[in-house]
């Protein structure tokens, strides 16, 4: 466990390179706004989340599996991720912040697959363009 980070991840540190190559900059894990989100695009007023699919519980994700041992611990641990996340997408969207949500498992696609790839960094600048309040990958 002690191994595992909330900052500069792996499918994070790839996104931004991706969104830095688009000419998108960005700030990291800004802490003045709600959830401290993985990026923050001031430009666009949108915070960006890179959710791993274990921890953030990615519905119907091969990734989001649930430990054999000591099942009222990760239940737990699991609801209050998910109760957290619920907070910080409605005070972001009180604050006026836009959301967009990009998913580990979206990430791991994006690397084997170039077109995917394509696809979702010109949808996120689509998404960054109009005037969606919210959208995951």
């Amino acid at each position: 466990m002690s191994a595992i980070h909330s900052k500069d991840t792996g499918p994070e540190v790839y996104f931004r390179k991706l969104l830095f190559a688009k000419g998108i900059r960005y700030r990291k894990n800004v802490s003045y706004v709600p959830g401290h989100p993985d990026l923050y695009l001031k430009k666009y007023n949108t915070a960006i989340f890179v959710n791993g699919c274990f921890w953030h519980r990615h519905s119907g994700c091969k990734y989001a599996y649930m430990p054999k041992s000591r099942l009222d611990f990760w239940e737990n641990k699991f609801e209050k991720n998910r109760i957290r996340d619920d907070n910080v997408r409605e005070a972001l969207a009180n604050a006026g912040i836009r959301q967009l949500v990009i998913w580990e498992c979206t990430i791991k696609k994006m690397k084997k697959n170039l077109n995917l790839r394509d696809e979702t960094v010109e949808a996120v600048v689509k998404f960054l363009n109009n005037d969606a309040s919210y959208i995951e990958f």
